[in-house]
């Protein structure tokens, strides 16, 4: 029994290990999604290079973490893959095999049930929070779930790069808000904080900006580049919203005559 027990704790403490990463990454400004897919992505060695993960690497608090569990990962993956072999390797007969089978699947199960507990999941969350706040100097604020985010909206972290549609505008010439969006804060590359961003407020390339709105309309100004083709894709961005605002406007309409 001691192949089984020992794989179910070498994947409980792989499970550990990646969704305290993962809360250590929210805490530094990465949304929940992504932090849970750059965790494991470190962990499992997948090694994804995505633009989100240039993001990941270019913060030098986030880079430690991906450090830190690509080197945990290695360690766990082959002992994960040892205890497995001799889990079934040297078995004396059926009984003692079946035994390992059932005292393995058991414990997946109720590994499983453990890791997408919500319960666990937010005290979890706490007890992190808690050690980065006293140990650390990051800001240890979700805010994804002080916002209350959720459908198709989301707050996020980006960065404008030389030929973006934004860089050398200001925030009153983008008219971004016509598209739903909404500038909440900017970090400079020079380490200044905009906390109020006005609408005079000049955007330069290495400007990293804190945004709500859309997930859709966030990825299409992330994606669009400076000249005719980005003014383009503004005016059918701020045409998109408008339908949005419409629909809208169209099921409150309706969910009022219903409730009278």
């Amino acid at each position: 029994m001691l192949g089984p027990i020992s794989l179910i704790l070498v994947v409980t403490l792989s499970i550990l290990i990646t969704r305290v990463a993962a809360i250590a990454l929210v805490h530094t400004g990465v949304s929940r999604e992504l932090a849970r897919f750059q965790a494991r992505s470190a962990f499992t060695g997948a090694g994804f290079t995505t633009e989100e993960s240039e993001r990941i690497v270019n913060h030098p608090v986030r880079r430690r973490i991906i450090m830190w569990l690509m080197f945990l990962g290695n360690a766990g993956i082959v002992t994960g893959i040892t205890s497995l072999i001799f889990t079934f390797v040297g078995r004396e007969g059926d009984l003692a095999f079946w035994v390992k089978i059932a005292a393995l699947v058991l414990g997946m199960a109720v590994l499983w049930l453990v890791s997408t507990s919500a319960w666990v999941d937010r005290h979890l969350s706490n007890l992190v929070s808690h050690w980065l706040a006293r140990h650390t100097d990051l800001n240890v604020r979700d805010y994804a779930s002080l916002m209350h985010l959720s459908g198709d909206y989301r707050l996020v972290d980006m960065q404008v790069e030389e030929n973006d549609w934004l860089a050398g505008q200001t925030l009153g010439d983008s008219c971004i808000g016509e598209e739903g969006l909404v500038v909440l804060a900017i970090h400079r590359s020079d380490e200044t904080f905009l906390g109020t961003p006005q609408a005079d407020t000049r955007l330069a390339p290495g400007d990293r900006l804190v945004i709500y709105g859309r997930v859709e309309a966030l990825q299409q100004l992330d994606e669009r580049r400076r000249g005719s083709s980005g003014d383009m894709a503004h005016e059918e961005a701020v045409a998109e919203q408008e339908e949005v605002v419409e629909a809208q406007e169209r099921r409150d309409r309706e969910a009022d005559g219903d409730s009278g």
